[in-house]
Parts: C-alpha cells; structure tokens; sequence
C-alpha cells in the first residue's frame, strides 16, 4: 500500500482529514509544538529515555498471550496484546510519558488534560507525578460519577479533576473546557491530548508515542506463530489504542484491521457513538473528520456504556484508512460488550476494560469469519478495574 511514513503531510492533513483548525491565539503554540516534537522524536537521547521510562517504569514490553480457552470459544487463534498490564492498567501511559517528557524538554512546567473513562486523566496524573508537574484534568460531570475509581486514583496522585457541568457532560465537553483553559495558559502548560484527535501536530505525536503496541506486537507474533496475524481488532472511540496496533501493518495487505464502535442501545436509536460508521464530514477541536451531528451542522450528543469510547468523533487518520478502504468499522451494543466482558473474564481469567470488550463482542459475534487456524490479535487495551461499579449495575452478584 506504501502508506507508512507518508501521513500526516506538512500541514497535518490525511487526505482531507486533519489539519490545524485552530483559533489564531493557538498557532503559536501549536507550532511550537510541532517544531520540538519534530526535533526530538529523531533525538537518540530523547527517544533512549522514553523507551527507559517505558521498560523500567510502566514495564514493556507487554506479553502477547494466546488465549488458549477463548480461542477454543470462538474457533480460531486469539492472541490478546496485553496493555492492560502496563502500570496504570491501560495502553495511555506509553503517549502521556512520551508527551511530559516532551513538555519538559520544552520548558513547560504543568500539565493539563482531558479524560472520559478516567485512564488518560490518571496516566497523566502518574506523569505529573513522575516528573514534578502540577497536573489539571477536565472531566465531565457524568464520566465523574461513573468512574469515580480513577477519580480517587488521579486525585491520590496529586492531580486537580474539575468537573465540567457543560454539554453533554462527558468527553466531548471535557476537551472543550480543558483547551479553553489552556488558550489562557500557554505559557506554563502543555495541553497533554489523549487520543489521536485535536489539532496537528496531536494526531501524529500520539500515534507515533503509541506505536510502541503495533512494534511489539510484531516481533512477537513472528516469534510466537512465524508469520504475521489474519487479523487486529481493536475499539475505536478517538483511536489511540487502535491506531498504535494498526499502524505498522497498514502497508501489510494481508492484516486486516477492524476497528470496532460503540453502538450503545442499537443504531437505529439516538443513544449510540457511531461515527465513522454513521457519522459525516466536520470539524470538531480543530481537525476535519468524521462526526455525529444533526441536520444544522450540530454535535450529537453520544452514549455508550464505555465512558472512553462516548465521543461523537473519531481520529482523522482512522477516517483516511477507512475512506481508503483500509480498515473495516465495525461495531458493538452496550449488550453484546457486557457479554463478551464477562466471557473473558471466565474463560480466561482476565476482566478486560468495557472499552476494549467492544472488541471482543464484535469477534464474538463474527467469528464464522475467520477458521480455525487463523490468527486473530486483539488489542487489550486497558483493565476493567476501572469499570467494575458500571459493572454490577448490569450483571447479578451474590455473597452466599
């Protein structure tokens, strides 16, 4: 396909997606942003202590597991990426450590960052604790009641959560609040962006931090099987997790990449976060892509039963691979996610995030797809710890 290292262009454009839409007073920084993040991702120095924090600290690499009685369940080989295991629970740490040590590079002194689901807001709390940095994170008011576990856990490590009461209280409004912040603050603060969204150069310095999944996962599924997988799946909410285990196949036309949205209660409702899969062209914090709106040009607002996955967006490189016919979209309903969840859960003895049990429902439910000896890897891409309070409101507990 001769894709790699072609994307982004100069102007942070994937095709038609992307770009810089950003107010005049962000240009500066944006580009100064670019500038160093340029710089230093060829700085040996640089990229040796990001991969030191990355073994020492967060403990990379992450095994690839075949899951030997989950494959028996679905009828092929299923190999799970592990970045559940990563310190923090979930694949957010490889972008947040990149980015802080980036930042101080950079000479800014604090941090500020937007959260759903609590794992990108804690990672960046562990961050700014790690490197000394006072830390803000934004984050809805309903995504603070349903995640109050990371709340408490970003809260221990020092960092300053405030609670956005705007919108539709969740994600979307959560990155609103915390750009806003800031546009007033640029001097001090580095906006430490979560996902493969925002403004260019964000969608290239968190894909290029979380690439470290797909790099590993090929060397291993070499060493492990001899050749490369059938398939990845992964969710696909804003895209990190996904874009960091499809990238360095993507010229491989054998692998085929799924990634797999939130159908919340069914597609054919309004309570869903469909966007590649429904959604259409606009613009949504300063990138051109694929969004959830109405008629008039207005956000949708979204639902899914997974915080991390609740945002009516998705990254401009993801809506470029599927317009190129690169990746499959699939998705899955807040049921089928609860189902698989706890399928692996028992069958394997690993409680998996609800974000990235969207994955595993949409192989659940398409497993006549693959045969028996093909290679499935599912990007795992957080634990569902963090989950556990959504959890016993949908499925029965008994102490006896």
């Amino acid at each position: 396909m001769d894709y790699i290292d072609k994307y982004p262009d100069e102007l942070g454009k994937f095709g038609e997606f992307g770009g810089m839409f950003a107010p005049e007073i962000l240009m500066p920084a944006l580009n100064e942003l670019t500038e160093a993040f340029n710089r230093y991702i060829h700085d040996e120095n640089f990229i040796e202590e990001f991969e030191r924090i990355l073994r020492f600290y967060s403990g990379r690499p992450t095994p690839l597991y075949y899951a030997e009685r989950y494959s028996d369940f679905i009828g092929c080989k299923v190999y799970l990426k592990r970045e559940d295991l990563n310190h923090g629970g979930a694949h957010k740490i490889n972008n947040v450590m990149g980015q802080a040590l980036l930042a101080k590079k950079m000479g800014k002194k604090k941090l500020v960052a937007e959260t759903g689901a609590g794992q990108h807001g804690f990672a960046t709390a562990i961050a700014g604790a790690y490197f000394g940095m006072p830390t803000k994170v934004f984050m809805g008011e309903i995504d603070i009641e349903r995640q109050a576990y990371n709340v408490y856990r970003m809260q221990i490590l020092g960092a300053e959560v405030i609670p956005v009461k705007s919108g539709s209280r969740t994600l979307k409004d959560a990155v609103n609040e915390g750009l806003r912040f800031w546009i007033a603050n640029l001097k001090e603060y580095h906006y430490l962006m979560g996902s493969v969204v925002g403004p260019h150069p964000y969608p290239l310095i968190v894909r290029e931090f979380q690439r470290i999944i797909g790099k590993e996962m090929k060397v291993q599924i070499l060493e492990l099987e001899g050749k490369p997988p059938d398939a990845i799946i992964a969710c696909i909410g804003g895209g990190s997790n996904a874009i960091g285990a499809f990238y360095d196949f993507i010229d491989n036309s054998n692998v085929q990449l799924i990634g797999v949205e939130a159908a919340g209660e069914g597609r054919d409702t309004n309570k869903h976060s469909i966007a590649l899969g429904l959604g259409r062209r606009g613009v949504l914090h300063g990138a051109m892509q694929y969004l959830l709106q109405n008629e008039y040009g207005n956000i949708i607002e979204t639902h899914s039963i997974s915080a991390g996955l609740d945002y009516p967006g998705v990254g401009p490189e993801h809506c470029y691979l599927h317009q190129l016919n690169r990746l499959v979209v699939g998705e899955a309903t807040d049921n089928e996610t609860l189902e698989a969840f706890k399928n692996l859960s028992k069958l394997e003895g690993i409680i998996p995030a609800l974000e990235s049990s969207h994955a595993l429902a949409y192989l659940e439910k398409n497993k006549d797809m693959f045969k028996k000896d093909d290679i499935v890897i599912i990007n795992l891409s957080g634990s569902g710890s963090k989950d556990l309070d959504i959890i016993k409101k949908h499925m029965e507990f008994s102490i006896k």
